[in-house]
């Protein structure tokens, strides 16, 4: 790229070439993105003022963002931020870049919630728990608490939010303070159900995107998922092995009448089905699509007391 003076109109049109060639599927959009991100405007903004000059200070800035997207990194990485369910979510190397496909488990979530909430009254007075098994970037948790914010819930609902990974938890923690949710999470430390500190009781609601790649699939995903890392990604031989091993721990962390929904891959819901019905014969198994119609979340429900 040339960094003599140039407008942004030239700009996007020789990012967008050298996008293409090194293989992006939407080369426009991404050099359009990474611009505005440079500039602090949106996309419209762009369009508005295509004779935007720039600076040599913000070229060679975007010619450092256009060169990392060209080597395969992802745009969310470059910006730190992804877009999820109304919410900007930062995001970074150490955790998994929320996928559009992962808001019908956030949908889901949503109606349980306001189902119970508005439904007979709930016997004691302990608010709604919800609890983010491998949170990653907290993104899940997040986009559910903000949306009953919106909904004006209050302080009735609270969550717990755990990982394995100390860097994950630091983006998440970033994330839920960045959107002024500190005083309704509780963060733990461990990998799925043994965290520390244990919650104090079951949750009402368990919600969880942990890996389900095949491991045999990994290395075949697109080259910005190789930026991701693998353990929030590789589910092992059919995807499923990290969600077996949670299931039968589900009666000791799901309350009676709660329920359990994790994300699956869109060819998983006859083996989904099957491992439920063998960890939990008791419980209701019933598979979710996603807005494509894909198979995307199991909903796995405990019977009341």
């Amino acid at each position: 790229m040339d960094l003599g003076r140039q407008r942004v109109n030239e700009l996007l049109a020789d990012a967008t070439e050298r996008l293409e060639a090194s293989g992006s599927e939407t080369a426009r959009l991404d050099a359009e993105v990474l611009l505005a991100r440079v500039l602090g405007v949106d996309r419209s903004g762009l369009a508005a003022h295509p004779e935007t000059v720039l600076s040599t200070g913000q070229q060679e800035i975007y010619e450092s963002y256009v060169v990392r997207r060209e080597a395969g990194e992802p745009v969310a990485y470059i910006r730190g931020l992804k877009e999820f369910y109304g919410s900007a979510i930062s995001v970074d190397s150490r955790v998994l870049i929320p996928r559009p496909e992962t808001e019908a488990l956030v949908e889901l979530a949503l109606a349980r919630i306001t189902s119970v909430l508005t439904g007979a009254p709930r016997e004691g007075d302990e608010p709604y728990l919800v609890w983010d098994i491998g949170t990653g970037s907290g993104a899940i948790a997040v986009a559910i608490a903000s949306e009953l914010r919106r909904r004006r819930y209050g302080e009735v609902v609270l969550f717990l939010v755990s990982d394995v990974s100390s860097e994950a938890r630091d983006v998440a923690t970033l994330n839920v303070v960045a959107h002024g949710l500190a005083h309704l999470f509780t963060f733990a430390e461990g990998d799925l159900a043994d965290v520390v500190p244990a919650p104090q009781r079951p949750a009402d609601l368990v919600v969880a995107n942990l890996p389900y790649i095949p491991a045999a699939m990994v290395p075949e995903l697109p080259v910005a998922a190789s930026y991701e890392p693998v353990g929030a990604l590789d589910g092992g031989p059919d995807g499923l092995d990290v969600i077996r091993r949670l299931l039968p721990r589900a009666p000791e962390i799901v309350a009676p009448g709660g329920a359990l929904l994790l994300e699956i891959g869109g060819d998983q819901a006859e083996a989904m089905t099957a491992a439920a019905e063998a960890a939990l014969p008791a419980w209701t198994c019933t598979i979710h699509p996603d807005l494509s119609g894909s198979p995307r979340v199991a909903q796995l429900e405990r019977a009341g007391a």
